[in-house]
């Protein structure tokens, strides 16, 4: 064990060893044993560290090229140029200078190949950092240089620098899309590369420091030079179209999943990858990415269901969807909160039945003929503008306050109508009721998720 001095807060030129055994001497040839080992040790460690001091920590990063990262996805250089791409792509959202972002990608990896990491690997990414500050090199580029390898467990620290944030994310990003890219995803209890500790990574980083993305949309665009390397053409380079990579993804705020993934079939330049592919890997990519979203909020008392009910909206904006389901559950514990969910289940088994015995009526409900139905019906006039302008601001407290004035007119609705009317005008128009209150419904969540 290490030790501090206390005055100071140094490292102290001293240790302490535990022996399993009472020695005769008092322990002194035990000490003068580790002594020689640590003595030895130590002097390796100066030498590896007075040799790498030799060159700047950028002179190792075509050394990377030597590494090999995994047979099908290439080398730690190849690795770490599609990280600095993602990087200074995620920068916007992060806060951070994008010029600094991908450099510190960059120079992420490089002490991989410094003698002192192959000798102590785990002191990985503090090495460079070491490095670097050896050279008088940008605060934010080392701290990113350290931090982009945290989180490393549930217990460990989310860095917060808006440099390490986008290098961080970035990195295990990279990680996730080339795995299942080459079809290589955790199965059962085995996970060689740590590929849940990533994902639970992404959902720390994100939600921790409150990054605003787009996920799906990330996915696939990272997913282009995979893509490209699947119908056998070059390697799709990020950096050669530098005024698209620079608004690539920021812009997408402004457009649907399906005008970006149109946009994006251009740079693939395969419809078939596209949707044989890209979008199927990005959405089960997605799904497993959703999985450790659960795991993560479980701990915070949320549970699966209320998770599912969102995450099946097809909403992967990550802070969002925890507003939401943080939202839907406090709704859901209250007197109308329950009475709704009740209301709506009992809704959607008539649907199903009905669905069974033929197509469900198309069209627009109307007022009908009975005062139920026409309260009911009045109720969805009103709730759904309310609904939909809350949803637009994030107002998820209000879409539930808005949602909950249907819980009065829906249990009148089934306590004074017979939706299965032997006048088939008034069956369709009740049936039609129920699908636009389901509907009006999902537009918060998908409550058939939810269980109770």
């Amino acid at each position: 064990f290490t030790v501090r001095d206390p005055k100071t807060g140094k490292l102290a030129a001293k240790f302490i060893i535990v022996a399993n055994q009472i020695a005769p001497d008092g322990g002194e040839a035990i000490k003068a044993g580790n002594g020689k080992v640590i003595s030895a040790r130590l002097s390796d460690a100066q030498f590896f560290q007075s040799e790498d001091a030799k060159k700047k920590l950028i002179d190792y990063y075509d050394k990377l090229d030597t590494v090999v990262f995994h047979k099908k996805l290439g080398s730690i250089k190849d690795k770490a140029e599609r990280v600095a791409d993602l990087a200074r792509a995620l920068a916007p959202f992060t806060d951070a200078d994008l010029d600094i972002a991908e450099q510190a990608a960059k120079l992420s990896k490089c002490d991989l190949v410094s003698q002192t990491v192959i000798e102590f690997t785990s002191l990985q990414g503090q090495i460079g950092r070491l490095m670097y500050e050896r050279e008088g090199g940008d605060a934010d580029i080392a701290a990113a240089i350290e931090e982009h390898y945290k989180p490393q467990g549930p217990s460990d620290s989310v860095p917060t620098n808006p440099v390490s944030v986008a290098v961080a994310l970035a990195d295990k990003l990279d990680t996730l899309v080339g795995f299942w890219a080459i079809d290589e995803k955790p199965t059962g209890s085995k996970d060689p590369y740590a590929l849940r500790r990533a994902a639970l990574g992404v959902v720390r980083i994100i939600l921790e420091n409150g990054i605003r993305l787009e996920l799906a949309k990330l996915i696939v665009f990272h997913f282009i030079p995979f893509a490209r390397e699947q119908i056998g053409g070059q390697a799709y380079a990020l950096k050669a179209d530098a005024e698209r990579l620079e608004g690539i993804i920021p812009p997408l705020a402004n457009v649907t999943v399906d005008d970006y993934y149109k946009e994006i079939l251009s740079k693939i330049g395969s419809e078939r990858i596209l949707n044989e592919s890209v979008l199927p890997k990005t959405n089960d990519l997605l799904a497993f990415i959703g999985d450790r979203l659960k795991v993560y909020l479980k701990d915070k008392g949320i549970s699966h269901d209320l998770i599912d009910a969102v995450f099946s909206l097809g909403e992967d904006d990550l802070v969002a969807i925890v507003n939401r389901v943080e939202a839907l559950q406090a709704f859901l514990k209250t007197d109308d909160g329950e009475n709704l969910l009740a209301g709506y289940k009992r809704a959607a088994n008539i649907l199903k039945a009905e669905s069974k015995k033929g197509d469900l009526p198309d069209g627009e409900p109307d007022k009908g003929t009975v005062a139920e139905e026409e309260a009911l019906f009045n109720a969805l006039q009103s709730a759904k503008p309310k609904i939909d302008s809350a949803l637009k601001t994030e107002d998820y407290a209000g879409a539930m306050t808005a949602l909950s004035a249907l819980r009065t007119p829906i249990d009148n609705f089934f306590d004074g109508v017979m939706v299965n009317s032997k006048k088939e005008q008034e069956r369709q128009n009740r049936l039609r009721l129920l699908q636009d209150t389901r509907a009006t419904s999902r537009r918060i969540a998908n409550f058939n998720k939810i269980d109770g």
